[in-house]
């Protein structure tokens, strides 16, 4: 992110900002003239701008549905990357505004009815075969050719592009053929290749597999200190270091990812922040407000946190789909409910991923299991 300082609602790039290069002149996006004062810095397509026309030239084309930054002088239609805006532009409260809107639009353009997509019959990279649409569940006999992809199964770019898009709103980060007894998983590059993705289509696939991923796996949360998105790369460290705030406060910001504060005290060992009703993991096992799930029905009562049956560690439910999760230490993947391994959950009642366990919702936990390593 480049270096600002206010003056009064203006913001104006620092001048000792050696990232920047700084020109005499306009300002190439000051269509209303406001004459901002700021210095003029070069974007990569070579005009000149300030903070503030770059925002308010970047927000107009947010608020006109685009999930693309394009330069707006008249005959210059270079696309700027989100990374050179952000740096060249936004503070961090408008970051998350602007990341917000870019998804939001990209799922707007990518749900509109389209045209259906076909192959170019002189594309040689492609295998073409006759035969039926193996991914055309719903009958609508897309006129595309079929291509093969390397599971061996016959597709259409449409009905490739609607079955991948049923597993990201599944929740899944990856691409599994839907054949029956055909288990093969597609690499990205291949769906990107033969669902032919649009540029919106390719920004909404990435966004979601990025987020179904953190989910479910790496998880993200907002910093207490500026809101933005922050991703816990280490899952057995509480202690979560900031890098917008860092770099604002100029100091180490670090929060912790249970209670959600500023971290006090001294990294421990055992992982717990200084701050009061955080440092006691059974406290906060016999304290937790209950869970609302939002996709699985009939379950009542249950805890917000639980203790991991293997190793300890406590996990959150993060509310949305099915009622398994996997423990960041010990990967050991159990139901948030029963507290059983989801193996045994599901044998006693299969197939019960979004409804109520068998043997109810397990009581909350008076000890934290030790972990005995084999």
């Amino acid at each position: 992110m480049g270096s600002f300082f206010s003056t009064d609602q203006e913001k104006c790039y620092d001048p000792q900002d050696g990232t920047l290069t700084f020109v005499n002149g306009e300002d190439e996006l000051d269509f209303l003239r406001d004459d901002f004062k700021s210095l003029r810095a070069k974007m990569s397509c070579g005009h000149a701008v300030t903070p503030t026309s770059l925002t308010n030239w970047c927000r107009r084309q947010l608020d006109e549905g685009e999930c693309r930054f394009v330069c707006g002088q008249p005959g210059c239609d270079d696309e700027w990357k989100f990374d050179e805006v952000r740096k060249m532009a936004l503070l961090p409260e408008e970051m998350k505004y602007f990341e917000n809107t870019m998804f939001s639009n990209a799922a707007t353009d990518f749900l509109k009815v389209k045209s259906e997509k076909c192959y170019d019959p002189q594309d040689g990279t492609l295998t073409f075969v006759k035969g039926e649409d193996d991914l055309d569940f719903l009958r609508d006999d897309f006129k595309s050719l079929r291509a093969k992809m390397s599971c061996g199964h016959a597709v259409t770019p449409t009905s490739l592009t609607n079955w991948c898009r049923r597993q990201l709103d599944e929740g899944e980060c990856r691409f599994v053929c839907g054949q029956p007894g055909c288990d093969v998983e597609w690499k990205f590059d291949e769906v990107r290749k033969m669902a032919l993705l649009t540029p919106e289509e390719l920004m909404y696939f990435e966004n979601t597999m990025f987020s179904n991923a953190a989910t479910d796996f790496l998880k993200v949360k907002s910093c207490p200190g500026c809101q933005c998105r922050v991703m816990r790369t280490d899952l057995s460290n509480l202690s979560v270091k900031c890098t917008v705030c860092t770099a604002e406060k100029e100091r180490t910001f670090t929060f912790c990812w249970l209670c959600l504060r500023e971290w006090k005290g001294p990294v421990r060992p055992t992982g717990w922040c200084g701050n009061d009703d955080c440092n006691n993991p059974l406290k906060t096992l016999t304290t937790c407000p209950d869970i609302h799930f939002k996709d699985v029905k009939g379950v009542t009562g249950c805890p917000s946190v639980r203790a991991c049956p293997t190793c300890g560690l406590l996990v959150a439910h993060d509310t949305t789909k099915c009622k398994n999760v996997v423990c960041g230490r010990c990967k050991v993947k159990f139901c948030f409910v029963c507290l059983k391994l989801t193996e045994e959950c599901q044998r006693l009642k299969p197939h019960s991923y979004y409804e109520l366990c068998l043997s109810g919702v397990a009581p909350r936990q008076t000890s934290v299991p030790e972990w005995q390593r084999t």
